[in-house]
This record gives C-alpha cells, sequence and structure tokens, in this order.
C-alpha cells in the first residue's frame, strides 16, 4: 500500500524524489527537533544513537537535539562529538521501565509548552535503542506522522494489540483500527504533537486513576488516539525495522535497526 483508506501517502523507498523535498524544504527553512529519552542505563546507547543521527538524520537541515535524562552528568560525561545543538533536559527518577514509558508523554507535553513552541517548527521522537543504518530526511515531515509497527504490517485487524477493554481510556471496539503504530518513533509539527501528547497524558493519568494499564502501555492510548486522529502521513515499516525480524523482500532498504539494546 501506499495510500492509505484516508489518502494519506505511505513513504516507502521509491515513492518520494528527495530531491524536491529538499528544495521545498530548504525554502521553507524549517526547524527540527529530535527528541530522545536516555533514562537509566539507556544513557549508554544514547553515544551510539547520535552518531547515527548526525550521519543520516536530515543531513541539510536545521536539527536540535533534546536528550530527556535523569541523569544529566552522565549524559554529559560521553563527550558527545556532534556538530548540531544539543540540549539536555532533566527528568524525574523512575522506579521502573514502564513508569518511564509512560512518563514520557507528560514529559513531550510540558516541554512543548514551555520550549519546543519557542525553537522548533517539527518535533521528532525517537526511542534511544534506534541506531540509523540510511538516510533519513525531508520525505517524513508531516502535520502528524507515525510509523507502522513492523512486527504487525501483515496483520488483520483482529490480530493487533489494540486495547479491547471498554474500562481503558485506550480503548479501541473490534470493528475499528487501521494500522496498528509503533510508538517509539512519531513526529509532527509543535501544535499536533501537543495535542497527541496531552491527550495520550490524560488517558494514562484516568486509566491510572482507575487502577488500569493499557494492554501496551503508552503506545495503546497512542494507537487509541490516531484512530480518530488520522496521520497525515505513514511511514512505512522501512523507518522502524528491526534486525531481528530478518529480510523479507518487501523490506526494500532498512533505514534503521532498532531494539538491540547491548548494554
Amino acid at each position: 500500500m501506499i495510500l492509505t483508506p484516508w489518502l494519506a501517502p505511505i513513504v516507502w523507498e521509491g515513492t518520494f524524489n528527495s530531491d524536491i523535498l529538499k528544495e521545498d524544504y530548504q525554502q521553507k527553512n524549517y526547524r527540527i527537533g529530535l527528541t530522545v529519552s536516555a533514562i537509566g542505563k539507556y544513557i549508554k546507547l544514547l553515544k551510539k544513537f547520535l552518531e547515527s543521527a548526525e550521519r543520516y538524520f536530515m543531513k541539510e537541515g536545521m536539527v536540535n537535539y533534546y536528550v530527556f535524562t535523569d541523569s544529566p552528568d552522565e549524559v554529559k560525561a560521553l563527550n558527545l562529538e556532534i556538530s548540531r545543538t544539543l540540549r539536555i533536559i532533566t527528568v524525574p527518577e523512575y522506579s521502573n521501565w514502564e513508569q518511564a514509558v509512560l512518563g514520557r508523554m507528560e514529559v513531550l507535553k510540558n516541554q512543548t509548552e514551555l520550549l519546543f513552541q519557542k525553537e522548533v517548527d517539527y518535533l521528532v521522537s525517537l526511542d534511544t535503542d534506534v541506531v540509523m543504518l540510511n538516510t533519513i530526511g525531508v520525505e517524513i515531515l508531516g502535520d502528524l506522522v507515525s510509523v507502522i509497527h513492523p512486527g504487525f504490517y501483515h496483520s488483520q485487524r483482529k490480530n493487533l494489540p489494540y486495547e479491547r477493554r471498554p474500562a481503558s481510556r485506550a480503548f479501541i471496539p473490534e470493528d475499528e483500527g487501521d494500522f496498528y503504530y509503533q510508538a517509539n518513533f512519531f513526529l509532527g509539527t509543535v501544535q499536533r504533537i501537543y495535542h497527541l501528547t496531552k491527550t495520550c497524558y490524560e488517558g494514562i493519568q484516568i486509566d491510572k486513576a482507575n487502577g488500569i494499564q493499557a494492554r501496551v502501555f503508552e503506545e495503546s492510548h497512542f494507537n487509541k488516539y490516531l484512530v480518530y486522529n488520522k496521520p497525515t502521513k505513514v511511514l512505512s515499516p522501512e523507518y522502524i525495522w528491526s534486525n531481528s525480524l530478518g529480510s523479507p523482500k518487501d523490506i526494500k532498504i532498512k533505514r534503521v535497526n532498532h531494539g538491540d539494546k547491548h548494554f
């Protein structure tokens, strides 16, 4: 598929002209913020992540890096050699990995109000355990952009891991849902990302007050949001691939390797 049922483009290798897109991008002089969480032991993955971003992410663009961390001194001690502006944003120490994942929506929401709306036009959120392998350029930009989960892009709706319990704010009825999106790579305009993260954060808080945790943590709330707020562009699984999934014929290029956690 190269178009969604609501006629949003699905970006695969060969479906876009990089030269035309770069020309338009350079004329409009967009500013892009790339956010990444480096919490606890994940700080050890940050250097490799940023080195790959320096090489492959928006090479011609004006990009700021924003690192969310509970240990800013450890990040500074990495002596990162990067050419772009980097801001370290201190976040609370979370009791476990699940709370850190759920807290990401709150951090993004808060920082959008405080900082991002003043400094950038687009926000990109990526996980630290991503290493970029090929160019990720201006073809990804859009008002609200999500990436199809590589583990479910051939699955039928009934087999997608949506939250199906009506008691949860992440609930999606059995007859609804388009794709299953991975919450570790999404982007959009600052205004659209603020609305997404605010909505997900509020849903997480209501579930927490009711003693509920959605099936796939914040990703369940993220998918609920996108059922009723359709992405304006969708990225193919090329953009969040994992080498553990092999090399199927329909994946022409692997733009990242996600999920290798060698601490």
